[in-house]
């Protein structure tokens, strides 16, 4: 993740402000709750950040007892879909260079390695303050 976990209330009212606030300026766009196919259990989140009306970014947490049952496949390409209600020309994604599970669930939902940018932003919870290269998947569903 490029985020800390929340360690507070605090943190959690700050993250759902920033939801809020996506929500408002572009309708569709947000975060959503991932649950278990039991529709009870709540396993993570997947959401579309818009840059502009025409780019966004795509991603996904799931909880890591999760990993490996295609919860992450089906979430981000859910938010892949909906992208082409938001008329979207560019998504992309961002995941570290060394997360091949990751770059895997990007690559099944048809996104594409553009680059790897250098030192492009911090991993708090791998190395904290420190820069890391990051990879960058990218899918343009206007054409898809």
């Amino acid at each position: 993740m490029a985020w800390p976990t929340h360690r507070s209330l605090a943190d959690t009212r700050v993250f759902l402000e920033l939801s809020d606030a996506a929500w408002a300026k572009w309708p569709l766009a947000g975060p959503y709750l991932v649950f278990a196919r039991d529709g009870v259990t709540l396993l993570g989140s997947a959401g579309i950040l818009n840059d502009d009306a025409e780019r966004a970014q795509i991603g996904y947490i799931i909880a890591r007892d999760a990993w490996g049952r295609g919860y992450a496949t089906e979430a981000l390409a859910a938010m892949r879909d909906l992208s082409a209600q938001l008329r979207l020309s560019r998504l992309y994604a961002m995941c570290h260079p060394d997360h091949r599970a990751s770059a895997r669930v990007l690559e099944k939902c048809g996104f594409a390695l553009e680059s790897t940018l250098k030192a492009h932003a911090e991993f708090p919870n791998l190395e904290p303050g420190i820069r890391a290269d990051v990879a960058c998947y990218v899918i343009h569903p206007a054409i898809c």
